[in-house]
């Protein structure tokens, strides 16, 4: 659950498998929460990742202590556990509507902007129930290195209204990927300055990815 504090005024939301967190999803979150005003931005880890069906994933409690460590010196960054708390899939659906219905009940009106990357923009007609997403929340799109830059009129002819709930932000384009980091992390290698140093601390005390072979 996410506490009704969390959902006052205007909320980011991150969500991810954070396999680990890096610097990556931090720069994202805080160029998007300067661009567009917000009070905060949430941190909610997913329990089942639904877009890695049967590939390995770090345990939940895992995860949920690396974004606990990463976000620490940022007052208006908070962890949710409103998905690893919630049985089934990690749908975002799901997740905008209990925050949704969280906030109206402590008396706020909703005001959700949802923080996603161009490559999974355009993959969001896949996703499930993407109508209701875009009547829950605003949906601010950074770049990806390496992806197509996202097109929001091209989205509205497959989603009618997306162009008009897409805001794009010209975040940091930082190439860092979970999936590299485990692959440093399990050949050896430092990733000093990919990842805050008490995530480093966290991975090596709990021996996460020494197995080479986790979730891309």
């Amino acid at each position: 659950m996410t506490s009704a504090n969390q959902l006052t005024g205007s909320v980011g939301i991150l969500g991810g498998t954070f396999d680990p967190i890096h610097i990556g999803h931090l720069a994202i979150a805080e160029e998007v929460r300067e661009a567009l005003g917000l009070a905060r931005v949430l941190f909610v880890p997913s329990r089942v990742p639904v877009h890695k069906p049967g590939r390995a994933v770090s345990p939940a409690e895992d995860r949920v202590a690396m974004v606990a460590l990463a976000i620490a010196g940022n007052p208006a960054f908070e962890l949710s556990r409103a998905e690893v708390d919630r049985a089934g899939p990690s749908y975002a659906v799901d997740t905008l509507e209990t925050m949704a219905d969280e906030a109206r009940a402590a008396g706020h009106e909703p005001d959700l902007t949802f923080i996603l990357s161009a490559e999974a923009y355009a993959a969001l007609p896949t996703w499930h129930r993407p109508e209701r997403i875009l009547e829950l929340c605003r949906m601010a799109v950074v770049p990806r290195p390496g992806a197509p830059p996202a097109d929001p009129q091209a989205m509205a002819r497959r989603l009618p209204g997306a162009d008009r709930r897409t805001v794009l932000v010209d975040g940091p384009q930082l190439d860092i990927s979970a999936s590299r980091i485990r692959a440093r992390v399990a050949a050896g290698r430092s990733i000093r300055y990919l990842v805050p140093d008490a995530v480093i601390a966290y991975i090596g005390d709990h021996d996460l990815y020494v197995d080479p072979s986790p979730t891309p």
